[in-house]
């Protein structure tokens, strides 16, 4: 089965297998496991950030820098397609005491104008404004990047306005693939930086918060209360590294892929359009036929895809699809009958 429901489902290479099985560890808790400080400690110099903080996932470091960054009755700004409003359990509002101002970007991405005209005047009547949350690339616009010049736009703007700028990296290495910018860059920007280890990069847990010395001490603490202290996580940790010594590069393998599939659906005639593709994900809007029925017809030849709104199907590449598998799935698309709906 060719499994392209999203970038999370790869499993580690037998190289990353074997340097996790010979990872030093302690009791990450006590602050003794080496080898968690040292995927902290590489992943922050990257960006140009003082210091990082290892939990098991995307969704704990976004709701953990949201957390050290706001107060209740405090809002935050956000495109509605965003991860951190979508897919994260209504934990803006759990864990947080937030309200949320959602825009409507370009494929979900943000500009300066709309951030600025969404922060709220100082009067009581309505809660202050505290954060903006940025994703890149932004999955439900298909993979959208933002360039380094509206990031720097927006965080102008933050600046200005004394707010906090968090950056939701999902798939930051696909975005910092795809424009050719740098991590180093980013870090100018952003207060926080929240990078995933297990999509693209295929570690099989983890994603870093990074971030100032003062943010990460008080994110600690935060990580503690939601759960997320781990004891010998080097195991976990050292897949990071590993992902980030050698899987970095290769995401431009994906993104060709991703965009072979793309031009192959937007020949098909069940398929009414497919967003631009800058990385690893397509999305195409069917006709004639549901997602349901689509995606049946798939997995009855052998291939696995996601529906991803009322009409819409997505496909993500990534580490464990190969060249021909790729040829396969081709083959595949052109010779799906078109069903009624």
């Amino acid at each position: 089965m060719i499994d392209l429901r999203s970038d999370t489902v790869t499993r580690p290479t037998p190289a990353m297998l074997e340097t996790m099985m010979q990872a030093k560890v302690g009791d990450d808790v006590f602050g003794e496991d080496p080898t968690v400080k040292d995927l902290e400690n590489k992943t922050a110099s990257i960006f140009g950030m003082q210091a990082g903080l290892f939990c098991p996932s995307g969704t704990m470091t976004n709701q953990i820098a949201i957390r050290a960054q706001t107060q209740p009755q405090q809002e935050v700004i956000c495109d509605q397609r965003s991860h951190i409003y979508l897919y994260e359990g209504g934990g803006l509002a759990y864990n947080s005491l937030v309200s949320v101002r959602l825009l409507n970007g370009v494929r979900g991405i943000l500009s300066p104008e709309m951030v600025e005209e969404n922060i709220n005047p100082d009067d009581a009547h309505f809660p202050e404004t505290s954060l903006v949350s940025l994703e890149n690339t932004m999955n439900k616009g298909g993979g959208a990047c933002y360039t380094l010049s509206q990031i720097e736009a927006i965080s102008e703007v933050c600046h200005k306005h004394s707010l906090a700028l968090h950056l939701d990296g999902a798939r930051v290495f696909n975005a910092l693939q795809a424009t050719g910018d740098s991590p180093a860059q980013y870090g100018e920007h952003f207060s926080s930086i929240s990078v995933c280890l297990s999509k693209g990069l295929g570690a099989p847990v983890g994603s870093v918060l990074v971030g100032s010395q003062d943010l990460i001490r008080r994110a600690r603490r935060i990580r503690k209360v939601f759960g997320g202290g781990m004891r010998q996580a080097g195991y976990l940790a050292v897949a990071g590294i590993y992902a980030l010594d050698y899987h970095v590069k290769r995401l431009s393998k994906d993104h060709e892929r991703a965009r072979v599939l793309a031009e192959t659906l937007k020949k098909c005639d069940y398929v009414t359009s497919v967003m631009p593709v800058e990385t690893n994900i397509v999305i195409a809007t069917l006709k004639d036929i549901t997602p349901s029925q689509f995606l049946s017809q798939l997995e009855g030849k052998g291939v696995k895809a996601v529906a991803f709104g009322k009409q819409d199907v997505r496909f993500v590449t990534h580490l464990d699809f190969t060249d021909e598998q790729l040829n396969r799935v081709v083959d595949v698309l052109k010779k799906l009958d078109r069903q009624p709906a």
